[in-house]
């Protein structure tokens, strides 16, 4: 079996798909993007297809992969990770495929029969957080996420921690206690302003602060560990288990959230998973992307003792109509999805509904730009 040919499908929100063709006639599906930098991201995959992967066995996944990240010389950050984890992501799907069984038999096994999800919960006002909230629970989730709506100074006013403390106040009174709601920082605080709003956060029963600063500023979550009891998450914009193992060894983090369509695919954040094991963290693989990159996902979940809950957004406008088998992600009460056992990532595509899409108007998405009061740029 050999590659042959690949097409890339740009779609307009934070999504990209990679299909790999073999000479078998067997397809193999990746979704490799860095949300904003799909060109970029598309540009790259082209030079490592054409480079590295184009007539060769699609089976030797590992291979492939030190190939790709090896082969270069200059390695790492998002955009080239995210071109080797659209493409890794397809070479499993494709050996998957070509054995008949789901990747995560490939990696050794199921180590749970289900994988618990998580939705995000938005709105204006705390009033609109608290009425998400509790339709998410109505609609079977147990786990929330929410996050500031608003810019914060490097060293702020009372007022901006107390509007993150309200929305986290009306969420928590609008659901029962054995729902879990984790706060995503973004970040969006700066190290003089992340203990103050972790520990004012504290008494609402955060389950989680996520990137409480930014990956750069790692060697601060010190600072924001001592600062309150609450699990501390982090990783959507670190890209290899070598970023992670600096994190790891530091002692601060119990959450490890890689994404499999940023941090080199299935290949690596398998890795890290184990990695994080080790260091007794947990993980919760990063995934605001579409479906492919969400059955990439529960591939890893599916074989990884540590995994704790996956983040999605696909329920929050429906599965899209190119998916061909929708009810792989089906969920029932506590927001458990069963593991794909389809051959591959387990998703069936719909070519002919995919170019469809394809072929619209839309703009490719964009982060928002925010800026501070004196027109500086804010973080978002």
């Amino acid at each position: 079996m050999e590659v042959v040919d690949y097409e890339l499908y740009p779609l307009a929100h934070k999504s990209q798909l990679l299909k790999l063709e073999t000479d078998t006639g067997l397809v193999g599906w990746g979704e490799p993007v860095v949300e904003g930098k799909d060109r970029s991201t598309a540009a790259a995959v082209e030079e490592l297809l054409e480079d590295y992967l184009l007539g060769v066995d699609p089976r030797h996944v590992e291979r492939h992969w030190q190939r790709m990240y090896r082969g270069g010389f200059y390695r790492g950050g998002p955009v080239l990770m995210a071109a080797i984890a659209g493409i890794d992501q397809a070479l499993w799907d494709l050996k998957g495929k070509h054995y008949d069984l789901p990747a995560y038999e490939l990696l050794g096994g199921r180590s749970r029969d289900r994988v618990q999800l998580y939705t995000h919960v938005h709105g204006e006002t705390p009033g609109e957080h608290a009425d998400a909230a509790a339709a998410a629970v109505e609609d079977g989730f147990q786990v929330l996420k929410t996050s500031p709506k608003q810019p914060f100074r490097r060293v702020d006013s009372r007022a901006a921690i107390d509007s993150v403390v309200d929305i986290l106040r009306a969420i928590r009174g609008a659901v029962d206690d054995d729902v879990m709601v984790g706060v995503d920082f973004h970040g969006r605080i700066a190290k003089p302003m992340a203990g103050r709003l972790a520990e004012a956060l504290e008494p609402h029963d955060p389950m989680f602060y996520e990137e409480p600063v930014l990956a750069e500023h790692n060697d601060a979550l010190e600072t924001v560990a001592r600062a309150t009891t609450v699990p501390i998450a982090t990783g959507e914009r670190m890209f290899s288990r070598w970023d992670f193992k600096r994190a790891f060894a530091s002692g601060t983090v119990d959450i490890a959230q890689p994404d499999v369509s940023h941090a080199g695919g299935i290949t690596e954040v398998k890795k890290i998973a184990d990695m994080a094991e080790a260091y007794d963290v947990a993980l919760a693989p990063h995934c605001p992307l579409g479906p492919v990159s969400l059955a990439a996902c529960l591939q890893v979940d599916a074989c990884s003792p540590s995994a704790l809950v996956q983040e999605q957004v696909v329920h929050r406008g429906g599965v899209p109509d190119w998916v061909a088998n929708p009810d792989l992600f089906e969920y029932g009460d506590g927001g458990y999805v069963s593991l794909p056992d389809g051959p591959g990532l387990g998703i069936e595509i719909d070519e002919a509904a995919l170019r469809e899409v394809g072929d619209g108007d839309e703009e490719p998405w964009k982060p928002p730009e925010w800026s501070h009061a004196d027109g500086s740029v804010a973080e978002w």
